[in-house]
């Protein structure tokens, strides 16, 4: 019983970080990213009347932020190197006057990409177990057309 309310609680107290991080002043999508997969950060923590300001991802590195097409947002991208690892990555957002804000997002595994061997064939593209399986089936056939062309009186040996 105490164990299922440990639970309760623990699954309560993941919903309050979600929570907060819907109120802040920086937006980043996707908020789980692939390597490979471009990243937009927006904020409203600048002055309104910024019209730029920088941006730095501790795994893509240094970015810049425009006016978006909201007023008093300004907007960035940058891209996850493909060879970027999963994790958390927080990025960095300053501008005039003296603004900084910090956002943390996740960084997932690999997409899979590439055939999936299901049995069927080869995942890998070369023929070689395909010409072997239809070798076989060949041989299969053969052994029976022979069985069946054979004279009654030898199908009993």
């Amino acid at each position: 019983m105490g164990a299922g309310i440990g639970l309760a609680l623990g699954a309560l107290g993941l919903q309050i970080p979600a929570a907060a991080a819907d109120d802040s002043e920086v937006s980043i999508d996707p908020w789980n990213a692939a390597p490979g997969s471009t990243v937009t950060v927006s904020t409203s923590a600048c002055d309104p009347d910024a019209d730029y300001g920088k941006g730095n991802s501790e795994v893509a590195g240094d970015f810049h932020l425009f006016e978006g097409d909201e007023e008093g947002v300004l907007t960035g991208q940058f891209q996850i190197p493909e060879g970027a690892g999963p994790g958390s990555d927080t990025v960095t957002l300053k501008c005039p006057p003296l603004t900084k804000v910090t956002e943390t997002y996740q960084v997932t595994g690999r997409s899979p990409s590439g055939s999936v061997n299901a049995g069927f064939g080869p995942a890998d593209g070369s023929g070689t177990a395909l010409a072997l399986g239809g070798g076989l089936l060949v041989t299969a056939a053969a052994g029976g057309a022979v069985w069946l062309w054979r004279r009654p009186e030898d199908k009993h040996a």
